[in-house]
């Protein structure tokens, strides 16, 4: 249990780190050529993820993992939830059909490229693929990336929260 009392100061140290990385990414994304770019925090978060899981993730200490998981599964997934909230019907009526035809195109081919390549070029079975390329279409890469994926394929996804980068299962 992660919030024990003999865990708790290692849980809270994880969440700690989290939130160090996604200060960072915040800082970061303001910088003059990332924010004319239009590069957001959430894009930049990925990007430090990435980085880390390739490469630092070995170098803390791994008692800190239930509070690095905490935020990867529970902080993530009420932060996705309450970034939903932030959009209301009038908004969605303001940008009329074009608006409207506009998203729907976008989330039709994000989804057919999706089930695509996750089939052809990541060897995916279809239902994840197709599981995955909704998430993406229909969410955004925020909410497929606090969702790791483990299945009958040879291929491990984490979130960039989580330990262990991409690798091909033996």
């Amino acid at each position: 249990m992660p919030f024990s009392p003999a865990k708790r100061k290692d849980t809270l140290s994880g969440i700690l780190f989290v939130a160090i990385f996604a200060a960072a990414a915040t800082m970061i994304a303001e910088f003059g050529v990332i924010k004319n770019l239009g590069i957001s925090p959430l894009v930049v978060g990925i990007v430090i993820g990435i980085f880390y899981a390739n490469t630092l993730h070995n170098r803390i200490p791994s008692a800190w993992e239930g509070g690095i998981t905490f935020s990867g599964k529970k902080i993530l997934r009420f932060a996705i939830v309450f970034y939903g909230f932030r959009i209301t019907f009038q908004e969605i009526a303001e940008v009329g059909m074009e608006g409207f035809m506009v998203s729907l195109i976008m989330l039709a081919s994000t989804f057919i490229l999706g089930t695509y390549l996750g089939q052809k070029l990541f060897k995916m079975d279809r239902d994840t693929s197709m599981l995955t390329a909704s998430g993406a279409s229909v969410c955004g890469a925020a909410a497929v990336d606090g969702c790791p994926v483990r299945n009958d394929c040879d291929v491990f996804v984490p979130g960039p929260l989580q330990r262990g980068g991409i690798r091909r299962d033996g």
